[in-house]
């Protein structure tokens, strides 16, 4: 693996300038005259409820379109650094661990428009009659779409780095600082970036709740294109549809060209293996950043500034000469914090209890787990078909790096792909035939997050030694023993971070899947998702908390029962090195 720090070449500054510093110096105006556009409203007054016109004419989606850009990039950034903090501190400290990973799987669970429900009218206060305040709330509904998925992802790398790599970080004396950056988060990169374009995508399909926002008497509606499409939808207008879904098309390409194929060919730099002959992903972008004067010349003091970085940090001591707590002191500590935790475990649930219990009966809480049970069964069938379907595809597409390059803009934009838009032919469709909807509307679960599957096993197959895949050829292993000692074992750990994900995603998508409409008709199937998007619909906050609370027990039970278990099995036994 190479340093993610480039130096400039000698000469450079001797070299007059070329095409490649016109294109970067385009590129980066370019750039910034769009943040600039996009950021002019946000100091502007924020109309009052009922007043701002989404117009359906499709000249108005390109302002739509990049002000959804902007609020995505925005959550990607927040995202990006929640991933790098929360992530890593849950991967180093096992007392952490023990908080922090329940934790994100609480947070996974709770559905968008639980947190949109209890944040809207927060942010909105902190700039009063400002867009601001509604663009802060769009941005973090957005940010819970993206950051659960990243932050799982880097988390399994942290945790499987390849033990030579580690035994090698140690005896050149790394400081923990230089061993992050040089080792493990290069090592998780790739996968990282995979993992980014999920969350993006994830983005995408939870847009409509994010800039069309409906909380009993509160709305708030952002010019975007999920306002777009929300308005399309409650018109019954497909032609606006179909120009929404030519938008999305449109900036899912500018996505792929100008920052996750340079991202992609820039990581693959950083895989653990790299097979002989086989061709690096390229980009346009980043070769040209990469072979422009300017740019080499405007990034070499930051580059220097980092350098300096590892230089503040005292350099590893090692073991022996650190501080270290005897055994029985370590138990003790351990002890207090369990106490901590359960002490505080106590007191939420507590609250949330006290909260619940002053708005809802007893049997009202029976009827959401009893609907909470009908939601578990879809999603576990859900999950098992999606994996019986992407698995063998995600393994094909990700040994063949033409076909990963072919294969990457089409599953972002299918998974990118809001169930929304899906809903006149679903509802017809249900409608039409007289099918039952707690079983005809469950797909709409998964169309969002079957693709966590698929480009988490993507990234676990492109990561395969060759060395490994030669020795399978030379020993002629083939079909299904080739899939057992080889593929599969390979791509675990990679596909637990997937399923989970999707699991917490299924759930959260419940929430549009199982409430269904179109226009004046509406299909309800019987699960916890069509519970909660009735009560947030209605504005009962005690039914909101009550709905939230059993789903997050759902999956917070089944992560610990199932999933984790599995994962650690995972990370154990198939890790690399």
């Amino acid at each position: 693996m190479t340093s993610p720090l480039t130096h400039i070449p000698k000469g450079s500054r001797r070299r007059p300038l070329t095409i490649w510093d016109i294109v970067a110096v385009l590129l980066v105006l370019g750039a910034l005259v769009l943040l600039a556009e996009g950021s002019r409203a946000l100091v502007q007054p924020l109309p009052e409820p009922g007043l701002v016109q989404i117009s359906l004419d499709p000249s108005a989606l390109p302002e739509y379109a990049l002000r959804t850009s902007l609020r995505m990039l925005a959550a990607m950034g927040l995202s990006l650094l929640f991933t790098f903090t929360y992530a890593t501190w849950a991967a180093k400290s096992r007392r952490a661990e023990l908080v922090l990973v329940p934790l994100l799987d609480i947070l996974q669970s709770v559905p968008i428009l639980g947190f949109i429900s209890v944040t809207v009218v927060f942010f909105t206060s902190l700039t009063p009659g400002r867009v601001l305040g509604a663009e802060f709330a769009a941005i973090f509904a957005i940010f819970t779409s993206q950051a659960w998925n990243m932050a799982f992802s880097f988390y399994q790398s942290l945790r499987t780095v390849p033990s030579e790599l580690s035994e090698a970080s140690r005896s050149f004396r790394l400081n923990p600082w230089m061993r992050f950056w040089k080792l493990e988060a290069p090592f998780a990169m790739p996968a990282l970036v995979w993992n980014m374009m999920m969350s993006m995508s994830g983005g995408w399909f939870f847009v409509v709740a994010s800039e069309a926002i409906t909380v009993g008497d509160t709305t708030v509606t952002l010019p975007g294109i999920g306002s777009y499409i929300a308005l399309a939808i409650q018109r019954r207008e497909l032609g606006a549809i179909g120009w929404a879904i030519g938008a999305m098309l449109v900036v899912i390409l500018i996505y792929d060209q100008l920052l996750f194929r340079p991202l992609v060919a820039w990581s693959d730099r950083f895989r653990f293996e790299q097979e002989t002959g086989a061709a690096a992903p390229r980009s346009w972008v980043l070769t040209t950043l990469r072979r422009s004067r300017l740019v080499s010349l405007a990034t070499a003091p930051l580059a220097a500034s980092w350098r300096w970085t590892y230089r503040a940090f005292p350099v590893s001591i090692g073991r022996a000469g650190a501080i270290q707590a005897t055994e029985g002191t370590a138990r003790v500590l351990d002890r207090l914090w369990y106490v901590v935790i359960v002490l505080v475990t106590g007191a939420a649930i507590w609250k949330i209890t006290d909260f619940i219990l002053t708005g809802v009966t007893l049997s009202e809480v029976a009827t959401a787990a009893l609907l909470g049970l009908a939601t578990m069964v879809r999603v576990f069938v859900l999950i098992a078909l999606a994996s019986v379907i992407w698995v063998p595809i995600g393994v094909w597409v990700g040994l063949r790096p033409e076909a990963a390059r072919i294969a990457q803009p089409i599953a972002q934009f299918m998974a990118a792909f809001p169930a929304n838009l899906m809903f006149p032919l679903a509802v017809g469709a249900i409608v039409a035939l007289n099918l039952d909807p707690d079983v005809w509307l469950s797909p709409l679960m998964i169309l969002g997050t079957q693709w966590y599957i698929l480009f988490n096993v993507v990234a676990g197959a492109s990561m395969i030694p060759s060395e490994l895949r030669d020795i399978g050829s030379s020993l002629r292993i083939r079909g299904w023993l080739w899939w057992r000692r080889i593929a599969l074992p390979a791509v675990f750990p990679f596909y637990m971070t997937g399923a989970i994900t999707a699991s917490g995603g299924s759930w959260n998508a419940s929430i549009v899947a199982e409430f269904a409409s179109w226009g004046d008709t509406t299909l309800k199937a019987h699960g916890l998702g069509a519970y909660i998007a009735e009560a947030t619909e209605a504005g009962d906050f005690h039914r909101i908390v009550l709905g939230i609370a059993v789903m997050s027990t759902f999956v917070v039970v089944i992560n610990r029962a199932f999933w984790r278990p599995l994962y650690r099995y995972a990370a154990r036994k198939f890790r690399l090195g």
